[in-house]
């Protein structure tokens, strides 16, 4: 009864507690680390570190060092790093502490109506800034605002943007993020500082990859990093995900649960990355051309219809056979043009809401009789000259 009635330790049932509670609070880092996606894992904090955009990066900086920045537009192709390289400027100019307070980010794809910019962007725009300082940093005296995939604002909400970007210069900068400059109405482009971003060659691709695999610990086949750089097209955003796709599909393939440790038995293939990227596999487009080569159409339509069945996209089939069609030496320069427009035409009837497989089948048939040498009056009148 005494033993009962006794009062408890509150110091060690509060130092149990609190032992339990900071081993929840790293697991909970552990786990939050591990589940981050690579792409915003290994984004370049510094502007330094952007690959490949050296004239950029050269006229970024000196703007940085002085602590004036103009207003921006950026363009060029997905996963190039234009918004990294802006938000590592505005890193790089108000510190972490002010990043917050002096950033307005908007993804216009979204938010690109009129509405947006008389209420978020014309309000933040407007105000003052304070004279808060973060040593070390230039801390200027002007806020920023980012406005990502500008080119799908409408033309009243870009006339509305630049009378904002008129009224507010003193006080605030803006970076316009695009993939196609040209839908950018003239009075907003030429009120910014132009860069554009190059697609990412070959070997700059190779160097980042590689060093994301090592940190990772992932074990590439031969041949899995080029079937990566084929399937991202230049574009390091998909790559580091096809990456990260292929890593946790080999760990589950070999029941791993730890994708942190390096496992022989954990190896990203070629094939994986086929499959994560969602492009069709070498064997069905061989199978495919065997039998648009041949002679009978009820083999190429079975051959239509398996992929069809399969559920593969359509835009990666028509992608394939294109490069396949200018890869192939036996096919002549007349036939490769004409092929390479009936896809054009095919792609341009799916694009219109066409039927996949009446499409596909359309483009098969039109190659086999290519293929198969059949001549009309455009390869006569080429010949002829």
């Amino acid at each position: 009864m005494s033993n009962f009635l006794a009062p408890k330790d509150s110091s060690s049932s509060s130092k149990s507690v609190a032992t339990s509670s900071t081993n929840a609070g790293a697991k909970d880092i552990s786990n939050n680390s591990r589940s981050r996606p690579w792409v915003e894992k290994w984004r370049p904090e510094k502007v330094e570190d952007v690959s490949h955009q050296d004239e950029v990066v050269r006229t970024l900086k000196v703007s940085i060092q002085a602590g004036n920045l103009p207003h921006l537009l950026f363009h060029g192709s997905p996963g190039t790093g234009k918004t990294t390289t802006i938000l590592a400027v505005a890193r790089a100019l108000y510190g972490p502490e002010l990043y917050k307070s002096r950033i307005l980010e908007l993804n216009a794809s979204d938010e690109r109506g009129i509405s947006v910019i008389r209420e978020k962007v014309k309000s933040f725009a407007q105000g003052s800034v304070g004279n808060q300082r973060t040593p070390g940093y230039p801390c200027p005296k002007f806020k920023l605002i980012i406005l990502d995939e500008a080119d799908t604002m409408t033309a009243d909400a870009q006339s509305a943007l630049r009378r904002v970007m008129e009224a507010y210069s003193r006080v605030t900068r803006f970076c316009l993020i695009c993939n196609y400059v040209t839908r950018v109405i003239e009075p907003l482009a030429s009120r910014c500082a132009k860069f554009r971003f190059r697609p990412l060659p070959v070997h700059s691709m190779i160097e980042r990859i590689t060093f994301i695999g090592n940190q990772e610990k992932v074990n590439l086949a031969p041949g899995a990093l080029d079937t990566i750089l084929s399937a991202s097209g230049g574009d390091m955003r998909k790559a580091v995900t096809f990456l990260q796709t292929s890593h946790q599909l080999a760990c589950s393939s070999s029941n791993i649960t730890d994708m942190t440790s390096t496992s022989k038995n954990a190896m990203v293939t070629s094939e994986m990355v086929v499959d994560v990227a969602g492009q069709v596999p070498v064997t069905v487009m061989d199978e495919l051309w065997k039998k648009m080569t041949g002679t009978a159409f009820e083999g190429m339509q079975y051959a239509v219809d398996k992929i069809i069945a399969e559920g593969y996209p359509m835009s990666a089939i028509l992608s394939q056979l294109h490069d396949d069609t200018l890869k192939k030496s036996t096919i002549s320069d007349v036939n490769k043009s004409l092929i390479c427009e009936k896809l054009a035409c095919a792609d341009l009837a799916l694009a219109d809401g066409a039927n996949e497989a009446l499409q596909l089948l359309d483009v098969a048939a039109y190659m086999m009789r290519r293929l198969k040498g059949q001549t009309n009056l455009v390869d006569r009148l080429v010949a002829a000259h």
